[in-house]
């Protein structure tokens, strides 16, 4: 336990958030570099986006017998991808920012790529490929916020571990297949 006391001054509060209060959310205890919070955050989005329209692609493009396994996790994984990006979007106005939207620069504001595939496995390995850049760069975002903006944090922590679990059901999806299309045989 620290010896401050928990609150300051509930007088210097009132006052503090009297000032300023065309900031909203943003109050002077926030702590993080806010721009680069929300370049973080719309390179999140953009990610995000990014995702959602491989998964819908491959979606609606999986084929062959064992195809409707990996659609039913592809239509899943694509709504999640929209509510992260949703969410981003929400935590980006919530600090006084424009999410980007744009179509215009979005595969290189995103961390990951838009790869299509060949076929079912080549599409499961891409989506593997992005899970796994997607973890190590929102990893990478968690630390940098660090206590500096914990309510980002938290929603990035949230998507993180929405991401794991995808990486998760498409190594679980290829170990299914036998990594060539297959169900492996015992």
């Amino acid at each position: 336990m620290s010896d401050t006391p928990f609150l300051t001054d509930i007088e210097t509060i009132r006052r503090r958030a009297r000032e300023h209060i065309e900031n909203g959310a943003v109050t002077e205890g926030y702590r993080a570099d806010r721009e680069t919070v929300l370049k973080l955050l719309n390179e999140a989005l953009a990610t995000e986006i990014v995702c959602t329209l491989r998964y819908k692609f491959h979606y609606f493009m999986a084929t062959g017998i064992h195809a409707k396994t990996a659609k039913a996790e592809f239509a899943e994984h694509a709504q999640e991808e929209q509510e992260h990006a949703d969410r981003i979007a929400e935590r980006i106005t919530q600090l006084d920012g424009r999410p980007d939207f744009s179509p215009e620069g979005l595969l290189t504001r995103s961390h990951s790529q838009y790869a299509e595939g060949a076929n079912l496995v080549d599409m499961i390995r891409e989506d593997l490929v992005a899970e796994r850049i997607a973890i190590d760069t929102y990893r990478e975002i968690v630390q940098y916020i660090g206590d500096a903006d914990p309510t980002t944090r938290r929603m990035m922590e949230d998507i993180l571990a929405t991401e794991e679990e995808h990486a998760d059901d498409m190594s679980e999806l290829l170990d299914n297949l036998g990594g060539c299309g297959e169900p492996e045989t015992v």
